[in-house]
């Protein structure tokens, strides 16, 4: 399928008590799918090594990854997402600035959360449903599956401390979902944890 060029947006959420979101920003592809069908996403974004790990409905508990980035490609329907804030944090900051950010998502959308921002719908419309894809790890057993773990945002402050570790040790893909060697993702990330380690 052939790919519009769409420039990504970049969205930053901080680390909560209960959620270790992430130091890369989340990117956003808007309308870059003009073909929504399952198989024609999965044609476009599995070459470029993120595999499908499942295709989804609404799903409203929140929750996060702590060992891979997260790809999700929208069949159809929009959603209303919270992302950054684990059911037991609180609403703001000690600096009084709101917790989470709200992304509203649509089909045709691709968007790319990096390993620890939690995330969960808070609603959808025009029976949601979208493909979740993976940086191409396969499981232990070799089954071809990428492998994901659930985190729930309800760990203790020094587990969430640990798992950030965690996360930050996921690699950055050699890939953009999209765009594959030389697209935008890579290059964004990588850009901001060279500035971040001369601070």
């Amino acid at each position: 399928m052939a790919l519009k060029h769409v420039e990504p947006e970049m969205h930053y959420v901080h680390p909560t008590p209960h959620s270790p979101n992430s130091r890369l920003p989340i990117i956003v592809y808007r309308g870059a799918l003009q073909d929504t069908s399952a198989e024609s996403i999965l044609s476009t974004i599995e070459p470029n090594a993120w595999l499908k790990g499942g295709q989804w409905k609404t799903y409203k508990i929140p929750h996060f990854h702590s060992n891979t980035h997260e790809c999700y490609g929208i069949i159809k329907g929009s959603s209303t997402y919270l992302l950054g804030k684990s059911p037991i944090d609180p609403d703001t900051y000690e600096n009084g600035e709101t917790i989470g950010f709200v992304l509203h998502v649509k089909v045709g959308d691709v968007f790319v959360l990096p390993a620890g921002i939690t995330h969960r719908s808070l609603d959808s419309e025009g029976d949601y449903e979208f493909i979740g894809l993976y940086p191409g790890t396969a499981t232990p057993e070799g089954n071809g599956e990428p492998r994901f773990d659930m985190h729930w945002g309800k760990e203790s402050v020094e587990e969430t401390k640990r798992l950030a570790q965690q996360v930050e040790a996921v690699p950055i893909p050699d890939k953009d979902p999209l765009y594959g060697l030389g697209g935008p993702l890579p290059r964004i990330w990588g850009e901001v944890l060279s500035r971040q380690r001369l601070l």
